[in-house]
């Protein structure tokens, strides 16, 4: 009996040995990877130029994240799928929400400089759902003892595929908006002064978490992108000049000087402001290449005579689908070593304070995935997820755990709003993120081996 016992103990040992283990090995496979691309980077070596990289990012951004979004969610999803994958995309926004409000915490908490209170929320409340996840994903499912099945990877990548228009959508509109400069502390410059002429920033020079998930930004900046344009609407300030928001016409709105017929007529205000404010958006950046793989994946996946056409080993076009899935695998280890790249740059000089930087980290790594942990759980009792699905659980479970999205990097620069504390604080928080993937995702295997 005893010798019994001790064979169940010495086998529950090895099982809990081998759940660590299996949880690990994922992550330290992107950490190997991750510390390549340091190395090649590292100003001290030299051995890949940034401009390499630069480019990697774009190859990146338009060919190897398609790739991998259209072959993946393409032959995952089917319309019943959809119907039961709406849980997916409603998660982004219960993660945002939520994260919003620790945000909301950690600038009561650690009072960060004033000009960057929204910045501060803005970090904490946007995760990064796309590259991360897509890689952390591959590599689990890279290993044979992993607890998803046979189809892990096609099914976590259409899982991730799936949520990722949500996240573009709230990026490009509301983050756009939010990360515009505070209209309290830009800098008015009155016509008649003289504006000393800015140095041109080199391509080169510019940081590389700028592009790393927006290649090309610098030809994206608009007139108003880096001014307060939002505030100076809905605040109606009389200082600015009809030369500054020709678009606005604001002025010759309430003149008493014109026909009644004609103010009768007339938009109202507050229409027309909101109509200002929404042709401001830049919503047409929305059609990036992974969302049209998207689109396009959704659009051929739910057709089931164009499914059969396109993918399957007997379609007729399965040679280009097999193609797209040789250009997919450069993916992971692509988007890793552009991560390494970023790190070797390592952090600007911020004036955001060590308080706030920390703030951010806890409430983002270490509070946001145990809340998420909570709401999977009653989600999961009120028979609102996949029957059965571990994956379907582990990627929600993810779009809690993962850093701010280094796309806010680049709307930082495009903002011309807080760029070096945008730099800093991505770079503390992926360096932590390899600690803090490491512990949640071991807890994650654990929960989810009683599913």
């Amino acid at each position: 009996m005893s010798g019994h016992t001790v064979e169940l103990s010495q086998n529950g040992i090895r099982t809990s040995e081998q759940d660590v283990l299996s949880a690990i090995m994922p992550l330290m496979k992107l950490i190997s990877l991750t510390l390549i691309g340091l190395i090649l980077a590292h100003p001290r070596t030299k051995m890949v130029p940034r401009a390499t990289f630069r480019l990697l990012s774009k190859l990146v951004f338009a060919l190897f994240l398609p790739c991998l979004i259209f072959t993946e969610l393409g032959e995952s999803i089917t319309l019943q799928n959809m119907a039961h994958w709406w849980f997916i995309p409603v998660n982004v926004l219960i993660s945002t929400i939520i994260g919003f409000f620790l945000g909301c915490l950690v600038v009561i908490v650690c009072r960060p400089p004033p000009e960057f209170n929204r910045f501060t929320i803005i970090m904490t409340a946007f995760g990064n759902s796309g590259n991360l996840s897509l890689a952390i994903v591959g590599s689990v499912c890279h290993t044979q003892d992993n607890p998803f099945g046979s189809h892990c990877h096609s099914r976590g990548v259409a899982y991730v595929s799936f949520a990722q228009w949500v996240a573009v959508i709230l990026v490009y509109t509301l983050v756009y908006h939010m990360m515009e400069p505070p209209l309290e502390y830009y800098e008015v410059i009155e016509e008649g002064d003289i504006m000393e002429e800015q140095p041109a920033v080199n391509n080169v020079s510019r940081p590389l978490l700028v592009e790393a998930e927006w290649p090309g930004i610098e030809e994206k900046e608009t007139a108003h992108c880096k001014t307060p344009f939002l505030a100076r609407i809905f605040n109606s300030i009389s200082s600015f000049s009809q030369t500054t928001f020709p678009d606005l016409e604001l002025s010759a709105e309430g003149s008493s000087s014109s026909p009644r017929s004609l103010r009768c007529l007339a938009e109202p205000r507050v229409v027309r402001r909101i109509r200002i404010a929404a042709e401001q958006t830049p919503i047409q950046h929305i059609l990036q290449p992974p969302t049209i793989a998207s689109l396009l994946a959704i659009i051929i996946g739910t057709v089931p005579q164009l499914k059969t056409f396109v993918f399957g080993k007997d379609a007729p076009l399965s040679f280009i689908t097999d193609s797209l899935e040789i250009l997919a695998g450069a993916m992971v280890p692509s988007v890793m070593l552009i991560l390494g790249g970023m790190l070797a740059e390592g952090p600007n000089d911020s004036t955001l304070g060590r308080r706030t930087i920390i703030g951010v980290i806890i409430a983002r790594l270490l509070v946001l995935p145990l809340i998420g942990i909570g709401i999977v759980e009653v989600a999961d009792k009120l028979h609102l997820l996949v029957e059965g699905d571990a994956m379907y659980r582990f990627v929600l479970l993810l779009q809690y755990t993962t850093p701010s999205a280094i796309l806010l990097g680049a709307i930082a620069s495009l903002r011309g709003y807080a760029v070096k504390e945008a730099s800093a604080l991505l770079f503390w928080q992926h360096a932590f993120a390899l600690l803090s993937l490491s512990l949640y995702i071991i807890v994650y295997f654990k929960l989810l081996s009683y599913v």
